[in-house]
């Protein structure tokens, strides 16, 4: 079934007739009659009884009556595919990594949905590791993370090294220290992320090269809430400077004075370019936000 037969029988219930039908649709009169007839053949019924005066079966009363929903729900359907090509609606998803999902990344979302609020956005929170799996699986379209292992076909953009600190109790033997180095972590009790953490990884890395084998008291999954195991007493932690701004109650923070690489957060994403306006667009608000450096391709 045509929609634009419906359309032709609508306007000719409308004007009366197959001729003022044809005028207004600036059709021939032959293709409003072919219109109708390829209608009722679709539908096997007749619409229309032809006479002096046009009148509608039953069956043409019902499809008067239902054909508004119809165009409507077909104009409706062509603007949403519309939208969706043109990058006004749809879905984008989005992995990012702690702490910029919790402490950078809401806020510069705010003018994206002012802008596309037609746009739904998935933001899937974990781990560096595993936000590079979920790109490669085609489960997300774009990542803020730290730079994945060897992946073809991924591009990396760095935007920002995330600054760690020392966290520690305000009564701690060296909390007394304006800086601390690495080597005073020697023999320290250290509350650790997860063992695939990129945080705890650069690390361990840093330490072992300044000859510290790492004491960890506890592991803690999510580095946000490390902070309140420290409170608690069970040990001290290197942490992003964001999560601890201001240091909660007891605990002070010191910066680590040879602490050399800070870890790189920037944008994981496929090689192939996005054409959607609002991927686009979302990207060009990250960077603004998040400050630019050089593209990596793998």
């Amino acid at each position: 079934m045509d929609l634009r037969t419906i359309k032709t029988f609508k306007t000719i219930v409308k004007c009366g007739s197959f001729q003022k039908a044809a005028e207004e649709l600036m059709y021939a009169q032959s293709t409003i009659t072919t219109h109708i007839k390829n209608l009722e053949a679709d539908l096997g019924v007749i619409l229309l009884e032809r006479g002096k005066k046009l009148q509608l079966t039953e069956a043409g009363r019902l499809l008067n009556e239902k054909g508004d929903l119809l165009l409507k729900g077909f104009e409706n359907l062509e603007n949403a595919m519309s939208d969706l090509v043109q990058g006004e609606s749809g879905m984008i998803r989005i992995g990012v990594m702690e702490p910029t999902a919790s402490y950078r990344f809401p806020e510069l979302l705010v003018p994206f949905t002012v802008k596309y609020p037609k746009v739904q956005l998935s933001v899937q929170i974990h781990s560096s590791k595993a936000i590079s799996d979920m790109i490669t699986q085609d489960e997300i379209d774009l990542a803020l993370c730290a730079a994945p292992d060897t992946a073809s076909g991924m591009v990396f953009e760095p935007l920002f090294s995330e600054e760690v600190v020392l966290l520690l109790p305000i009564n701690h033997p060296i909390s007394h220290k304006e800086k601390v180095s690495i080597r005073d972590l020697q023999n320290e009790s250290l509350i650790a992320t997860s063992s695939f953490c990129p945080f705890r990884n650069n690390l361990e890395r840093q330490m072992l090269e300044a000859g510290i084998n790492p004491r960890y008291e506890m592991e803690v999954s999510n580095m946000l809430a490390a902070k309140y195991y420290v409170q608690a007493g069970f040990g001290i932690a290197v942490v992003p400077l964001v999560t601890v701004t201001p240091p909660p109650s007891g605990l002070v923070i010191r910066p680590i004075s040879d602490f050399e690489r800070g870890l790189t957060v920037g944008i994981v994403r496929r090689a192939e370019r996005f054409n959607h306006g609002s991927v686009e667009y979302l990207l060009e608000l990250i960077r603004d936000n998040l400050s630019n450096h050089k593209t990596i391709s793998y």
